[in-house]
């Protein structure tokens, strides 16, 4: 092969790998890595600070409080309208205008048309939500930051049930350890106070414990289920009725301290008198009872469980390669697992190691959420469009961010995404007229370079306006795909 030949195949390479493995190419990030696109994605995981985010946000429990207390605020607004209400009403006089105005007054907030700043729990999800794409739209490579993506979806919560910690638990219980080991990742989740409430944990006491006796109340077996089916084993993986119920038994007392509490509320707590006493056999092993330790140990095995290994390697592979990943590929993946004691940085590697995830063959349409910030890439960032319109734009393609329709995540293959992708020529419109002055055909070389096909090249360069030539771009199959 010529040395013209090598470089060519060394871009094409480095692009298949930024869109494939990041978020899409920027700058000269094409040329960057051309040499050895393979060493650089590796690389990118070899970064300690590749995953951690320098910001001043507040904890879930931080968090969790400030919306209590912002929450019981305007219940005691809305009392205090209804009481002003109730006396002009005793003293014969309907309520005046005036009325209406003194009692809103008694609210220190101005009036909705004056108040430029959203409600304290969306200023929460958008302060995340800028610190996300920011994230995304800042990285060199960006695979360590699609591996926060990944497993965020993996282990989904939805803002719509706990809207003040969705951001915060992806940055404290998924970002610390997605290139550590699974044991210590799967732990991290289900501990946190996020998922304990969005699967009903907070709710589950053994009938058999103090506070179930009491109460009258018992089990919640759902995130005993999700646990199995979703986070870890899979479905048809062996496990039965028998083993949900007592392993949801094993996880009563995983609860929180409830956000009204002043100083601790929205934290993780084991609370013993919710907790179902004495031993449970889980997928036949007998764990003693042990209170917290109990459900930890039943973690510790689940993540090594060989069920596990298969269906992170299945959707690990599915996710980066195509929706049909190849066999020999799933099983690499499926036997790094094991081998590495779930070590998620091998596993990452184990997937840029093979080459079988370096088929030319573009297969995987980028979901939305991963095509809005590709496009956000080549804007500069989320700086140039407010976070507010890159969240509605998310939303409006069907993938509102930390909003999942179900504990089974958003869909990792094509026929989820497909039939929007005609919708997001007006959200490339919008975003295309707050774009910088760069040339497009300057834009085409950064982000699709050696991708781009001589039809695509043609397209951009024929556009009417420079608004509609990058609106084009972001719209061409070599974009949409990865």
């Amino acid at each position: 092969m010529t040395a013209s030949g090598k470089a060519a195949f060394g871009k094409e390479a480095a692009a298949l790998a930024l869109h494939r493995f990041g978020f899409g190419a920027v700058g000269d990030s094409i040329a960057a890595i051309a040499t050895d696109p393979r060493g650089a994605l590796l690389a990118d995981l070899d970064r300690v600070a590749a995953v951690s985010l320098a910001v001043n946000l507040p904890s879930s429990g931080e968090a969790a409080r400030a919306v209590f207390d912002f929450r019981a605020e305007q219940q005691a607004r809305q009392k205090l309208a209804q009481r002003a209400k109730k006396e002009a009403e005793a003293d014969g006089n309907a309520p005046s205008i005036s009325d209406t105005a003194n009692a809103a007054a008694l609210n220190s907030a101005p009036p909705a048309s004056e108040n430029k700043e959203p409600p304290l729990p969306q200023q929460l999800i958008q302060g995340e939500a800028r610190a996300r794409f920011d994230a995304a739209a800042g990285a060199g490579i960006g695979f360590a930051e699609r591996l926060v993506w990944f497993w965020s979806n993996h282990f989904c919560i939805s803002a719509d049930k706990i809207v003040a910690m969705a951001g915060s638990y992806e940055r404290e219980a998924i970002r610390p350890h997605v290139l550590g080991r699974f044991a210590d990742l799967l732990l991290a989740v289900e501990s946190h106070p996020a998922m304990l409430f969005y699967l009903d944990n907070v709710e589950s006491m053994g009938a058999g414990s103090i506070a179930g006796i009491n109460r009258d109340k018992g089990l919640n077996e759902n995130l005993a289920r999700e646990i199995l089916e979703l986070h870890t084993l899979g479905v048809r993986s062996g496990y039965s009725q028998a083993d949900v119920t007592s392993f949801a038994n094993v996880l009563t007392g995983w609860t929180w301290v409830p956000p009204g509490e002043p100083d601790h509320g929205g934290e993780f707590i084991f609370n013993k008198r919710l907790h179902q006493p004495g031993d449970q056999i889980v997928l036949g092993k007998r764990y003693a009872d042990t209170g917290i330790d109990q459900g930890r140990a039943v973690l510790a095995d689940l993540a090594r469980h060989p069920a596990t290994a298969q269906h992170i390697a299945q959707k690990f592979a599915r996710h980066f390669v195509a929706d049909e990943p190849p066999p020999a590929l799933i099983a690499k993946l499926a036997k790094t697992f094991p081998d590495s004691d779930g070590n998620l940085k091998e596993l990452a590697r184990s997937l840029v190691g093979a080459d079988e995830s370096w088929m030319p063959q573009r297969q995987k349409l980028k979901s939305p959420a991963e095509w809005v910030a590709g496009v956000l890439r080549l804007t500069g960032g989320p700086e140039a469009i407010p976070i507010g319109r890159v969240m509605n734009a998310q939303a409006t393609l069907g993938e509102p961010l930390w909003r999942p329709p179900a504990p089974n995540s958003y869909s990792d293959t094509e026929a989820a995404w497909v039939d929007g992708v005609p919708h997001r020529l007006d959200i490339a419109n919008e975003f295309a007229g707050r774009m910088p002055g760069a040339d497009p055909l300057v834009l085409l070389e950064c982000s699709l370079g050696p991708l781009a096909s001589p039809d695509t090249r043609s397209t951009v360069a024929r556009a009417e306006s420079r608004r509609q030539a990058l609106a084009l771009l972001v719209m061409t199959p070599e974009f949409l795909r990865r």
